[in-house]
Protein backbone atom coordinates (compact mmCIF):
# COMPACT_ATOMS: atom_id res chain seq x y z
CA UNK A 1 0.00 0.00 0.00
CA UNK A 2 1.27 3.59 -0.62
CA UNK A 3 0.04 6.95 -0.33
CA UNK A 4 -0.25 8.82 -3.67
CA UNK A 5 -0.10 13.03 -4.56
CA UNK A 6 -4.29 13.54 -4.39
CA UNK A 7 -6.80 13.27 -1.53
CA UNK A 8 -9.80 11.12 -1.72
CA UNK A 9 -12.86 12.40 -3.61
CA UNK A 10 -16.79 12.38 -2.56
CA UNK A 11 -19.83 13.99 -4.23
CA UNK A 12 -20.73 17.41 -4.08
CA UNK A 13 -24.46 16.59 -2.99
CA UNK A 14 -26.57 13.44 -2.79
CA UNK A 15 -28.50 13.12 -6.32
CA UNK A 16 -31.22 10.37 -7.00
CA UNK A 17 -32.36 8.16 -9.74
CA UNK A 18 -35.31 6.00 -10.79
CA UNK A 19 -35.21 2.61 -12.63
CA UNK A 20 -36.38 -0.97 -12.46
CA UNK A 21 -34.42 -3.96 -11.16
CA UNK A 22 -33.46 -6.20 -14.61
CA UNK A 23 -34.42 -9.53 -12.56
CA UNK A 24 -37.24 -8.51 -9.98
CA UNK A 25 -38.52 -5.72 -12.18
CA UNK A 26 -39.12 -4.00 -9.27
CA UNK A 27 -39.19 -0.08 -9.75
CA UNK A 28 -36.42 1.12 -7.65
CA UNK A 29 -34.90 4.32 -6.21
CA UNK A 30 -31.08 4.73 -5.88
CA UNK A 31 -29.88 7.46 -4.50
CA UNK A 32 -25.74 8.12 -4.19
CA UNK A 33 -24.73 10.73 -1.34
CA UNK A 34 -21.43 12.08 0.23
CA UNK A 35 -19.58 10.10 2.37
CA UNK A 36 -16.85 10.71 4.98
CA UNK A 37 -13.01 9.77 4.62
CA UNK A 38 -12.61 5.93 4.21
CA UNK A 39 -15.61 5.11 3.71
CA UNK A 40 -15.29 3.65 0.72
CA UNK A 41 -18.39 2.26 -0.97
CA UNK A 42 -21.46 1.29 1.32
CA UNK A 43 -24.95 0.08 -0.18
CA UNK A 44 -27.81 1.23 2.26
CA UNK A 45 -31.08 -0.95 2.03
CA UNK A 46 -33.33 1.97 3.48
CA UNK A 47 -36.78 -0.58 3.03
CA UNK A 48 -35.43 -2.86 5.76
CA UNK A 49 -36.14 -1.59 9.59
CA UNK A 50 -33.76 -0.59 10.68
CA UNK A 51 -32.01 0.01 6.99
CA UNK A 52 -28.87 -2.09 6.86
CA UNK A 53 -25.19 -1.38 5.62
CA UNK A 54 -23.99 -3.59 3.03
CA UNK A 55 -20.33 -2.39 2.52
CA UNK A 56 -18.85 -3.30 -1.58
CA UNK A 57 -16.95 -6.34 -0.09
CA UNK A 58 -15.85 -9.13 -1.92
CA UNK A 59 -16.56 -11.10 1.37
CA UNK A 60 -20.09 -10.04 1.34
CA UNK A 61 -20.74 -11.63 -2.57
CA UNK A 62 -23.32 -14.76 -2.28
CA UNK A 63 -23.58 -15.34 -5.44
CA UNK A 64 -22.67 -14.27 -9.10
CA UNK A 65 -25.44 -15.55 -11.25
CA UNK A 66 -26.29 -12.96 -13.42
CA UNK A 67 -24.68 -10.70 -11.70
CA UNK A 68 -22.60 -9.73 -8.58
CA UNK A 69 -24.84 -9.84 -5.70
CA UNK A 70 -23.65 -9.14 -2.24
CA UNK A 71 -25.67 -9.87 1.36
CA UNK A 72 -25.26 -8.73 4.64
CA UNK A 73 -27.11 -10.20 7.85
CA UNK A 74 -30.17 -11.50 5.38
CA UNK A 75 -29.86 -8.14 3.28
CA UNK A 76 -29.71 -8.46 -0.28
CA UNK A 77 -28.48 -6.22 -3.34
CA UNK A 78 -28.58 -7.38 -6.81
CA UNK A 79 -26.25 -6.49 -9.62
CA UNK A 80 -24.31 -4.29 -7.82
CA UNK A 81 -21.56 -3.77 -10.42
CA UNK A 82 -22.37 -1.38 -12.93
CA UNK A 83 -23.22 1.26 -10.10
CA UNK A 84 -19.87 -0.05 -8.68
CA UNK A 85 -18.02 0.82 -12.24
CA UNK A 86 -19.24 4.59 -12.65
CA UNK A 87 -18.15 5.11 -9.18
CA UNK A 88 -14.47 4.06 -10.13
CA UNK A 89 -14.53 5.35 -13.52
CA UNK A 90 -15.73 8.54 -12.21
CA UNK A 91 -12.57 8.15 -9.31
CA UNK A 92 -14.84 8.76 -6.24
CA UNK A 93 -13.53 7.26 -3.24
CA UNK A 94 -16.71 7.49 -0.85
CA UNK A 95 -20.07 7.07 -1.29
CA UNK A 96 -23.23 5.95 0.24
CA UNK A 97 -25.53 4.17 -1.92
CA UNK A 98 -29.08 3.91 -0.71
CA UNK A 99 -31.40 1.38 -2.29
CA UNK A 100 -35.57 0.83 -1.31
CA UNK A 101 -34.98 -1.99 -2.82
CA UNK A 102 -32.81 -5.07 -3.28
CA UNK A 103 -31.64 -4.34 -7.03
CA UNK A 104 -30.12 -1.85 -8.47
CA UNK A 105 -32.44 -0.15 -11.19
CA UNK A 106 -30.64 -1.40 -15.07
CA UNK A 107 -31.73 1.78 -16.66
CA UNK A 108 -30.17 1.37 -20.32
CA UNK A 109 -27.70 -1.40 -18.96
CA UNK A 110 -25.06 0.43 -18.89
CA UNK A 111 -23.22 2.64 -16.19
CA UNK A 112 -24.29 5.68 -18.65
CA UNK A 113 -27.03 7.77 -16.32
CA UNK A 114 -25.06 6.66 -13.04
CA UNK A 115 -21.87 8.83 -14.22
CA UNK A 116 -24.20 11.01 -15.39
CA UNK A 117 -25.72 11.51 -12.27
CA UNK A 118 -22.25 12.10 -10.72
CA UNK A 119 -21.56 14.74 -12.80
CA UNK A 120 -24.57 16.50 -11.96
CA UNK A 121 -23.80 17.20 -8.23
CA UNK A 122 -19.85 17.35 -9.02
CA UNK A 123 -17.34 16.00 -7.28
CA UNK A 124 -14.88 17.31 -4.31
CA UNK A 125 -11.87 16.68 -2.82
CA UNK A 126 -11.28 15.46 0.91
CA UNK A 127 -9.14 16.18 3.46
CA UNK A 128 -7.02 12.99 3.13
CA UNK A 129 -4.99 11.46 1.33
CA UNK A 130 -6.02 8.31 -1.20
CA UNK A 131 -4.50 4.62 -0.36
CA UNK A 132 -3.99 2.55 -3.32
CA UNK A 133 -2.58 -0.51 -4.35
CA UNK A 134 0.69 -0.20 -6.42
CA UNK A 135 1.08 -3.46 -8.08
CA UNK A 136 4.71 -4.27 -7.58
CA UNK A 137 4.63 -7.98 -8.94
CA UNK A 138 2.74 -10.48 -11.45
CA UNK A 139 -0.86 -11.71 -9.99
CA UNK A 140 -2.69 -14.19 -11.80
CA UNK A 141 -5.79 -16.11 -11.28
CA UNK A 142 -7.04 -19.07 -13.48
CA UNK A 143 -10.69 -20.97 -13.44
CA UNK A 144 -9.48 -24.33 -15.08
CA UNK A 145 -13.09 -24.93 -15.78
CA UNK A 146 -13.59 -22.18 -17.67
CA UNK A 147 -10.61 -21.16 -19.08
CA UNK A 148 -10.91 -17.88 -17.57
CA UNK A 149 -8.19 -15.91 -16.88
CA UNK A 150 -7.46 -12.69 -15.02
CA UNK A 151 -4.23 -11.25 -14.72
CA UNK A 152 -2.48 -8.31 -12.83
CA UNK A 153 0.83 -6.56 -13.67
CA UNK A 154 2.39 -2.96 -12.57
CA UNK A 155 1.38 -0.03 -14.31
CA UNK A 156 2.06 3.75 -14.22
CA UNK A 157 -2.03 4.08 -13.52
CA UNK A 158 -5.09 1.80 -12.91
CA UNK A 159 -5.64 0.00 -16.79
CA UNK A 160 -8.04 -2.91 -17.86
CA UNK A 161 -7.79 -5.24 -21.14
CA UNK A 162 -11.01 -7.75 -21.85
CA UNK A 163 -10.27 -10.88 -24.46
CA UNK A 164 -13.40 -12.19 -24.94
CA UNK A 165 -14.29 -15.51 -27.05
CA UNK A 166 -18.37 -16.55 -27.21
CA UNK A 167 -17.48 -19.10 -29.40
CA UNK A 168 -20.50 -18.40 -31.87
CA UNK A 169 -20.82 -17.00 -35.57
CA UNK A 170 -23.20 -13.96 -34.51
CA UNK A 171 -20.36 -12.47 -31.63
CA UNK A 172 -17.05 -13.92 -31.77
CA UNK A 173 -13.77 -13.11 -30.70
CA UNK A 174 -13.47 -9.17 -29.44
CA UNK A 175 -10.81 -7.30 -27.65
CA UNK A 176 -11.42 -4.02 -25.37
CA UNK A 177 -9.25 -1.80 -23.68
CA UNK A 178 -9.37 1.41 -21.13
CA UNK A 179 -5.75 2.95 -20.78
CA UNK A 180 -6.87 5.77 -17.92
CA UNK A 181 -10.14 6.08 -16.19
CA UNK A 182 -10.01 9.60 -17.55
CA UNK A 183 -11.90 8.00 -20.80
CA UNK A 184 -14.09 5.72 -18.47
CA UNK A 185 -17.23 8.17 -19.20
CA UNK A 186 -17.07 8.54 -22.65
CA UNK A 187 -15.69 5.01 -24.15
CA UNK A 188 -16.84 2.67 -21.67
CA UNK A 189 -19.63 3.58 -19.45
CA UNK A 190 -22.15 3.76 -22.05
CA UNK A 191 -21.57 -0.36 -23.14
CA UNK A 192 -24.65 -1.93 -22.80
CA UNK A 193 -25.16 -5.64 -21.27
CA UNK A 194 -25.92 -8.36 -23.23
CA UNK A 195 -27.42 -11.60 -23.83
CA UNK A 196 -27.85 -14.35 -25.96
CA UNK A 197 -31.22 -15.62 -27.09
CA UNK A 198 -30.68 -19.26 -25.82
CA UNK A 199 -29.93 -17.73 -22.07
CA UNK A 200 -32.72 -15.26 -22.62
CA UNK A 201 -35.15 -17.79 -23.27
CA UNK A 202 -33.68 -19.81 -20.41
CA UNK A 203 -34.14 -16.64 -17.95
CA UNK A 204 -37.80 -16.19 -19.07
CA UNK A 205 -38.65 -19.76 -18.16
CA UNK A 206 -37.14 -19.16 -14.36
CA UNK A 207 -39.40 -15.91 -14.58
CA UNK A 208 -35.91 -13.51 -14.23
CA UNK A 209 -35.37 -10.39 -16.26
CA UNK A 210 -39.01 -9.39 -15.15
CA UNK A 211 -37.73 -5.48 -15.49
CA UNK A 212 -36.26 -6.19 -18.98
CA UNK A 213 -36.92 -5.00 -22.02
CA UNK A 214 -35.29 -4.43 -25.53
CA UNK A 215 -34.02 -1.05 -24.72
CA UNK A 216 -31.67 -2.36 -21.56
CA UNK A 217 -29.65 -5.38 -22.99
CA UNK A 218 -28.47 -5.88 -26.82
CA UNK A 219 -29.87 -9.90 -27.29
CA UNK A 220 -27.89 -11.50 -29.65
CA UNK A 221 -29.68 -14.34 -32.04
CA UNK A 222 -27.32 -17.21 -31.73
CA UNK A 223 -29.98 -19.56 -32.88
CA UNK A 224 -32.91 -20.15 -35.65
CA UNK A 225 -35.84 -18.00 -33.88
CA UNK A 226 -39.42 -19.93 -34.44
CA UNK A 227 -42.69 -18.29 -34.76
CA UNK A 228 -43.41 -19.59 -31.38
CA UNK A 229 -40.72 -18.41 -29.60
CA UNK A 230 -40.96 -15.14 -31.07
CA UNK A 231 -44.37 -14.92 -30.20
CA UNK A 232 -43.10 -15.29 -26.54
CA UNK A 233 -40.46 -12.71 -27.05
CA UNK A 234 -43.32 -10.18 -28.21
CA UNK A 235 -45.87 -11.00 -25.42
CA UNK A 236 -42.40 -11.18 -22.63
CA UNK A 237 -41.03 -7.88 -23.65
CA UNK A 238 -44.53 -6.41 -24.42
CA UNK A 239 -44.08 -5.55 -28.34
CA UNK A 240 -45.79 -6.05 -31.28
CA UNK A 241 -43.28 -6.62 -33.40
CA UNK A 242 -40.00 -8.48 -32.95
CA UNK A 243 -37.48 -8.58 -35.98
CA UNK A 244 -33.68 -10.01 -36.15
CA UNK A 245 -31.20 -7.75 -38.21
CA UNK A 246 -28.75 -8.56 -40.24
CA UNK A 247 -25.71 -7.93 -37.52
CA UNK A 248 -27.91 -10.97 -35.39
CA UNK A 249 -29.07 -8.21 -32.60
CA UNK A 250 -33.22 -8.75 -31.62
CA UNK A 251 -35.54 -5.77 -32.48
CA UNK A 252 -34.02 -2.06 -34.05
CA UNK A 253 -30.97 -1.71 -31.33
CA UNK A 254 -28.32 0.03 -32.84
CA UNK A 255 -25.10 -0.70 -31.24
CA UNK A 256 -22.66 2.08 -29.80
CA UNK A 257 -19.67 0.15 -30.49
CA UNK A 258 -18.86 -2.40 -32.58
CA UNK A 259 -17.15 -4.20 -29.95
CA UNK A 260 -19.55 -3.65 -27.56
CA UNK A 261 -20.04 -6.98 -26.02
CA UNK A 262 -15.80 -6.94 -25.06
CA UNK A 263 -16.70 -2.93 -23.52
CA UNK A 264 -19.36 -4.55 -21.19
CA UNK A 265 -17.36 -7.30 -20.15
CA UNK A 266 -14.53 -4.43 -19.23
CA UNK A 267 -17.11 -2.28 -17.38
CA UNK A 268 -18.02 -5.43 -15.07
CA UNK A 269 -14.60 -6.28 -14.58
CA UNK A 270 -13.65 -2.49 -12.73
CA UNK A 271 -16.94 -2.84 -11.30
CA UNK A 272 -16.60 -6.19 -9.75
CA UNK A 273 -12.66 -5.41 -8.58
CA UNK A 274 -14.08 -2.30 -7.15
CA UNK A 275 -15.45 -5.03 -3.93
CA UNK A 276 -10.90 -5.38 -3.52
CA UNK A 277 -11.87 -2.10 -1.34
CA UNK A 278 -9.00 -0.21 -2.57
CA UNK A 279 -8.18 1.63 -5.29
CA UNK A 280 -5.53 -0.28 -7.94
CA UNK A 281 -2.53 1.29 -9.88
CA UNK A 282 -1.79 -1.52 -12.07
CA UNK A 283 -3.03 -3.04 -15.57
CA UNK A 284 -5.54 -5.59 -15.82
CA UNK A 285 -5.99 -8.52 -18.77
CA UNK A 286 -9.19 -10.23 -18.30
CA UNK A 287 -9.39 -13.09 -20.69
CA UNK A 288 -13.00 -14.51 -20.68
CA UNK A 289 -14.06 -12.75 -17.63
CA UNK A 290 -17.06 -13.14 -15.58
CA UNK A 291 -18.77 -12.26 -12.73
CA UNK A 292 -17.50 -15.45 -11.53
CA UNK A 293 -13.93 -15.01 -12.01
CA UNK A 294 -13.87 -11.55 -11.94
CA UNK A 295 -14.91 -12.25 -7.85
CA UNK A 296 -12.48 -14.88 -7.32
CA UNK A 297 -9.96 -12.33 -8.54
CA UNK A 298 -10.73 -9.73 -6.43
CA UNK A 299 -10.90 -12.41 -3.10
CA UNK A 300 -7.49 -13.31 -4.09
CA UNK A 301 -6.52 -9.29 -4.47
CA UNK A 302 -8.16 -9.18 -1.35
CA UNK A 303 -6.14 -11.37 0.73
CA UNK A 304 -3.12 -10.27 -0.74
CA UNK A 305 -3.37 -6.74 0.24
CA UNK A 306 -4.33 -7.57 3.81
CA UNK A 307 -1.34 -9.25 4.06
CA UNK A 308 0.50 -6.65 2.90
CA UNK A 309 -1.02 -4.20 5.25
CA UNK A 310 -0.17 -6.51 8.03
CA UNK A 311 3.19 -6.63 7.40
CA UNK A 312 2.54 -2.90 5.63
CA UNK A 313 6.55 -2.89 4.64
CA UNK A 314 7.63 0.63 3.63
CA UNK A 315 8.46 0.80 -0.08
CA UNK A 316 12.54 2.05 0.10
CA UNK A 317 14.09 3.37 -3.09
CA UNK A 318 17.64 2.00 -2.74
CA UNK A 319 18.62 3.94 -5.93
CA UNK A 320 17.41 7.66 -4.36
CA UNK A 321 20.11 9.07 -1.82
CA UNK A 322 19.39 9.10 1.39
CA UNK A 323 17.76 11.89 3.89
CA UNK A 324 20.87 10.56 6.05
CA UNK A 325 24.19 8.78 5.32
CA UNK A 326 26.38 6.73 8.30
CA UNK A 327 28.38 10.35 8.39
CA UNK A 328 25.17 11.85 9.04
CA UNK A 329 23.98 9.69 11.57
CA UNK A 330 27.35 9.26 13.64
CA UNK A 331 27.16 13.08 13.85
CA UNK A 332 23.52 12.43 15.79
CA UNK A 333 23.91 9.18 17.63
CA UNK A 334 26.85 8.47 20.17
CA UNK A 335 27.21 5.01 18.66
CA UNK A 336 30.60 4.21 16.48
CA UNK A 337 31.36 0.89 14.37
CA UNK A 338 31.03 -2.22 15.06
CA UNK A 339 28.31 -1.28 17.20
CA UNK A 340 26.66 1.75 14.95
CA UNK A 341 23.70 -0.61 13.44
CA UNK A 342 22.18 1.94 11.68
CA UNK A 343 23.80 2.08 7.71
CA UNK A 344 20.97 4.92 6.77
CA UNK A 345 17.54 7.48 7.46
CA UNK A 346 15.21 7.60 4.29
CA UNK A 347 12.08 9.12 6.19
CA UNK A 348 12.33 11.15 9.06
CA UNK A 349 9.46 13.08 10.50
CA UNK A 350 8.05 14.39 13.48
CA UNK A 351 5.65 11.22 14.29
CA UNK A 352 8.04 8.20 11.76
CA UNK A 353 11.66 6.96 10.71
CA UNK A 354 12.72 4.73 7.89
CA UNK A 355 16.28 3.77 8.42
CA UNK A 356 18.21 0.42 6.57
CA UNK A 357 21.33 -1.94 7.54
CA UNK A 358 23.60 -3.68 5.32
CA UNK A 359 23.71 -6.75 7.07
CA UNK A 360 26.79 -8.49 5.81
CA UNK A 361 28.71 -11.52 6.20
CA UNK A 362 31.74 -9.38 7.87
CA UNK A 363 29.29 -8.41 10.42
CA UNK A 364 31.75 -9.43 13.89
CA UNK A 365 28.58 -11.20 15.44
CA UNK A 366 28.62 -14.12 12.50
CA UNK A 367 31.76 -15.08 14.08
CA UNK A 368 30.10 -17.17 17.18
CA UNK A 369 26.38 -16.61 16.47
CA UNK A 370 27.02 -19.22 14.65
CA UNK A 371 29.42 -20.92 12.85
CA UNK A 372 28.18 -22.32 10.09
CA UNK A 373 24.74 -21.20 10.39
CA UNK A 374 24.63 -17.18 11.00
CA UNK A 375 22.13 -15.66 11.92
CA UNK A 376 22.00 -12.03 13.33
CA UNK A 377 21.15 -11.70 17.50
CA UNK A 378 17.76 -11.23 17.92
CA UNK A 379 19.18 -9.05 20.74
CA UNK A 380 21.20 -6.87 17.98
CA UNK A 381 18.21 -6.95 15.71
CA UNK A 382 16.13 -4.79 18.70
CA UNK A 383 19.36 -2.70 19.56
CA UNK A 384 19.46 -1.32 16.17
CA UNK A 385 15.46 -0.72 15.51
CA UNK A 386 16.21 1.14 19.25
CA UNK A 387 19.13 3.16 17.32
CA UNK A 388 16.78 4.35 14.75
CA UNK A 389 14.43 4.98 17.25
CA UNK A 390 17.17 7.57 18.80
CA UNK A 391 17.30 9.33 15.46
CA UNK A 392 13.50 10.12 15.97
CA UNK A 393 13.82 11.14 19.32
CA UNK A 394 17.08 13.26 18.60
CA UNK A 395 15.49 15.09 15.97
CA UNK A 396 13.57 16.74 18.19
CA UNK A 397 16.30 18.67 19.80
CA UNK A 398 18.19 21.75 17.93
CA UNK A 399 21.60 20.15 19.42
CA UNK A 400 21.70 16.39 19.33
CA UNK A 401 25.04 16.09 19.41
CA UNK A 402 24.36 17.11 23.35
CA UNK A 403 22.48 14.52 24.22
CA UNK A 404 22.14 10.58 24.68
CA UNK A 405 18.86 8.33 24.41
CA UNK A 406 18.73 5.14 27.05
CA UNK A 407 16.41 2.36 26.64
CA UNK A 408 13.30 2.21 28.75
CA UNK A 409 11.49 -1.13 28.23
CA UNK A 410 10.72 -3.28 25.50
CA UNK A 411 6.86 -5.22 24.72
CA UNK A 412 5.55 -7.73 22.71
CA UNK A 413 8.50 -8.40 21.04
CA UNK A 414 8.44 -10.91 18.25
CA UNK A 415 11.18 -12.72 16.12
CA UNK A 416 9.33 -13.86 12.73
CA UNK A 417 12.09 -15.06 10.81
CA UNK A 418 16.11 -15.23 11.12
CA UNK A 419 18.55 -12.77 9.54
CA UNK A 420 20.85 -13.74 7.81
CA UNK A 421 24.11 -12.71 5.93
CA UNK A 422 23.16 -10.63 2.95
CA UNK A 423 19.73 -9.59 4.15
CA UNK A 424 18.89 -5.81 3.57
CA UNK A 425 17.23 -4.48 6.71
CA UNK A 426 14.50 -1.72 6.73
CA UNK A 427 13.26 0.09 9.91
CA UNK A 428 9.84 1.13 10.41
CA UNK A 429 9.05 3.08 14.26
CA UNK A 430 6.31 5.20 14.39
CA UNK A 431 5.50 7.11 17.62
CA UNK A 432 2.49 5.14 19.69
CA UNK A 433 1.66 8.47 21.93
CA UNK A 434 3.37 11.79 21.72
CA UNK A 435 7.20 12.43 22.88
CA UNK A 436 6.06 13.86 26.98
CA UNK A 437 8.99 14.96 28.86
CA UNK A 438 11.56 13.32 26.66
CA UNK A 439 10.00 10.28 27.09
CA UNK A 440 9.80 8.38 23.40
CA UNK A 441 6.68 5.37 23.11
CA UNK A 442 7.75 3.40 19.70
CA UNK A 443 6.09 0.85 17.49
CA UNK A 444 9.16 -1.23 15.51
CA UNK A 445 9.23 -2.78 12.86
CA UNK A 446 11.79 -4.36 10.69
CA UNK A 447 11.34 -6.07 7.28
CA UNK A 448 13.71 -7.79 5.09
CA UNK A 449 12.59 -8.67 1.41
CA UNK A 450 9.05 -7.51 2.33
CA UNK A 451 8.90 -9.75 4.88
CA UNK A 452 7.97 -8.59 8.33
CA UNK A 453 11.68 -9.73 10.63
CA UNK A 454 10.56 -8.35 13.60
CA UNK A 455 8.31 -6.21 15.31
CA UNK A 456 7.87 -4.48 18.84
CA UNK A 457 7.37 -1.67 20.88
CA UNK A 458 10.03 0.59 22.71
CA UNK A 459 10.43 3.16 25.40
CA UNK A 460 13.58 5.12 25.42
CA UNK A 461 14.47 8.38 27.35
CA UNK A 462 16.05 11.47 26.03
CA UNK A 463 18.78 13.01 28.32
CA UNK A 464 21.37 15.29 28.44
CA UNK A 465 25.23 14.84 27.84
CA UNK A 466 26.99 15.43 31.54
Amino acid sequence: MTKIKFNQRTLKDQVALDGVGLHTGKFVTIIFKPAPVDTGYVFVRTDLSPPVEIPADVHYVNNTDRGTNLEKDGAKIQTSEHVLAALVGMEVDNCYIELDSAESPIMDGSSKFFVEAIESVGIEEQDKQREEYVVTDLITYKDDETGSEITLIPADEYQVTTMVDFETKVLGTQNASLDTLRDFKETIAPSRTFSFLHELEMLLEHGLIKGGDLNNAIVYVDKPLSESNMDRLKEAFGKENIAVQPNGILDNLSLHFSNEAARHKLLDVIGDLALVGVPIRGKVFAHKPGHKVNTDFSRKLSQIIKQERRQNAPKVDLNVEPLMDVNDIIKMLPHRPPFLLVDKIFELSETHVIGLKNVTMNEPFFVGHFPGEPVMPGVLQIEAMAQAGGVLLLNTVPDPENYLTLFMKMDNVKFKRPVKPGDTLVFKLELISPIRRGICHMKGMIFANGHLMTEGELMAQIIKRK
